[in-house]
């Protein structure tokens, strides 16, 4: 009975401590929970990333964004998840947040999960048979073509 009694308080004091949660304390949720902003430092808007589009471009323009704090790779790594919405968010999220020593492990990180965006980029033969859709308009056609084009890889050549 004593011993039942002790298993009690002791979830009892766990749900207390946490609520039912484990990890909940700063330290634990933050990235880099030891870095401050400098004084008067307001981060930029980002442009946000939400799982779709190239996970190259939106470190390049997530770097570029980091005027006078950018060099500060943990300061880098602190802003990054305001730059995360959807998907990309809960990916970053569910993360073990120690296992990112430093940027270039987050970045890997990113890049390697949202990797297949880029790996799935349309050919020669998808432009050849993107239709007109019948609501669009020929200036609308156009420049969704023209946008699918852009991102079309060279076909490989014949050895």
């Amino acid at each position: 009975m004593a011993e039942e009694l002790k298993k009690l308080t002791g979830r009892v004091q766990n749900v207390e401590r946490g609520k039912g949660f484990k990890c909940l304390n700063y330290e634990d949720l933050c990235i880099q929970p030891d870095v401050e902003l400098p004084e008067g430092y307001k981060p930029p808007k980002f442009k946000m990333f939400d799982g779709t589009g190239d996970p190259k471009v939106h470190l390049r323009t997530y770097c570029d964004k980091l005027i006078g704090v950018g060099r500060d790779e943990r300061i880098r790594m602190k802003l990054f998840m305001r730059s995360l919405t959807r998907d990309a968010m809960s990916w970053c999220i569910s993360q073990n947040l120690k296992k990112w020593v430093n940027w270039v492990s987050m970045a890997s990180d990113f890049m390697d999960r949202f990797r297949f965006n880029t790996e799935n980029a349309p050919d020669v033969f998808y432009i050849q048979n993107l239709k007109k859709k019948p609501i669009e308009t020929f200036r609308e056609y156009a420049t969704r073509w023209r946008s699918v084009a852009a991102k079309v890889r060279p076909a490989l050549e014949e050895e």
